[in-house]
């Protein structure tokens, strides 16, 4: 089974990233793995931390000689920042200790300062807000980058792109070309491929920023390449849109997901919404007239890209800072601000880029299996003749 896990906070050491379940033999381009972190990073309304960190992945295990061995592989990304945190967030205790740590008592609304020093007893959410960054997104991507070349192998590419920051929309369908396009190029301030729309937006983010605000937004992720047949309808928890959904869902910020143009399709007819069915004949294929699906069919994928949209609220730490209750003196007072972005829709869509691209070299696996890459190759290449004799 494929998984990963993350661990390490936001003014730490560094981030791992623990990945299990790749088969031996793919090729691991460090360069890309780089890429996909710096792009992360990248983004108009970014605050400062991202010019303290130079994201680089540090392979510790499973990959030798350029591919991945069939062994549990865990990433080191370093965090630079953490020689400033260094006595705030010491791993052993000692004399003098607590005068050097930076509390928080001045929970921000939104934010899981609250809940979870309530669930934790703490009260103080440093620890809580450390864990909760979405600086966490680094290791994420980092797990991605490792599944995108996964699929790579079998000509799939995940990429991302803009469709809302606040109340300016892309009002229009982007083409793959275009997607491709506004990924390549990381001199695009907000991966919007419209160049009007986005400078609409940057007008969005400088009016917030210029009010102490912060603003939210849509980003699309679309996976192509993708055969029909990933996933199941036998049970809900075998769902390949429901396991998307819960991906994107993890992401901070993200407090709504949709499946290719679900949201319009809730109040319209059905004549107006089902994807018509064609045969090919030269093809020797079925085609759709349309993907208002997103590429998923009963919780199985159609052979059509998919598509998912990740809803990112407002980021919770504003420099105009709203009403809140002290946890130690229940007084009222401002939520506490730390350093931080405005704007974090790019970002967020690398971390669905990341994300969409797990679950489906995990759907992957479950399909085609194999212990090594070979393996799984053979395992698809019986699977695309079914489907040409289909």
């Amino acid at each position: 089974m494929l998984r990963f896990v993350t661990a390490g906070e936001s003014h730490g050491q560094a981030l791992i990233a623990w990945i299990s379940g790749l088969p031996a033999g793919v090729p691991v381009d460090l360069e890309f793995i780089g890429r996909e972190l710096h792009r992360r990073q990248l983004g108009f309304g970014r605050g400062g931390r991202q010019r303290i960190e130079k994201d680089q992945p540090d392979i510790l295990a499973g990959v030798r000689h350029g591919k991945t061995i069939g062994a549990p592989i865990a990433i080191r990304i370093e965090n630079k920042d953490w020689k400033n945190w260094e006595k705030a967030l010491p791993v052993e205790d000692s004399d003098g200790a607590e005068d050097a740590q930076k509390r928080l008592t001045a929970p921000r609304p939104g934010h899981a300062d609250l809940a979870g020093s309530q669930k934790f007893n703490f009260h103080d959410a440093r620890y809580v807000l450390e864990r909760a960054s979405a600086r966490e997104t680094a290791a994420r991507v980092a797990a991605g980058a490792l599944a995108k070349l996964l699929l790579r192998e079998f000509g799939v590419t995940v990429l991302s792109h803009s469709i809302a920051v606040g109340h300016v929309r892309l009002e229009r369908e982007a083409s793959w070309e275009e997607i491709a396009a506004v990924c390549e190029n990381l001199e695009s301030p907000l991966r919007c491929v419209d160049e009007a729309t986005q400078e609409k937006m940057k007008a969005e983010v400088d009016r917030v920023l210029r009010a102490g605000d912060s603003v939210g937004g849509i980003f699309e992720v679309v996976a192509r390449g993708i055969p029909p047949g990933l996933g199941s309808h036998a049970q809900w928890d075998e769902k390949l849109d429901a396991k998307l959904a819960r991906a994107v869902m993890s992401i901070q910020a993200v407090k709504a997901v949709e499946i290719g143009t679900g949201v319009t399709n809730a109040g319209s007819c059905g004549s107006e919404v089902q994807d018509e069915i064609a045969y090919n004949a030269g093809r020797k294929v079925f085609e759709r007239s349309s993907n208002r699906a997103g590429g998923l069919e009963g919780g199985i994928t159609n052979g059509q890209n998919v598509i998912v949209r990740g809803y990112l609220k407002p980021i919770s730490t504003l420099r105009r800072a709203l009403q809140t209750a002290d946890m130690k003196t229940k007084e009222t007072v401002k939520a506490a601000y730390e350093r931080s972005d405005v704007c974090v829709v790019p970002a967020g869509g690398v971390a669905g880029e990341a994300m969409v691209a797990f679950v489906l070299a995990e759907a992957w696996l479950e399909k085609f299996a194999g212990d090594s890459l070979e393996e799984t190759r053979r395992n698809f290449e019986g699977y695309k003749q079914q489907l040409e004799n289909f």
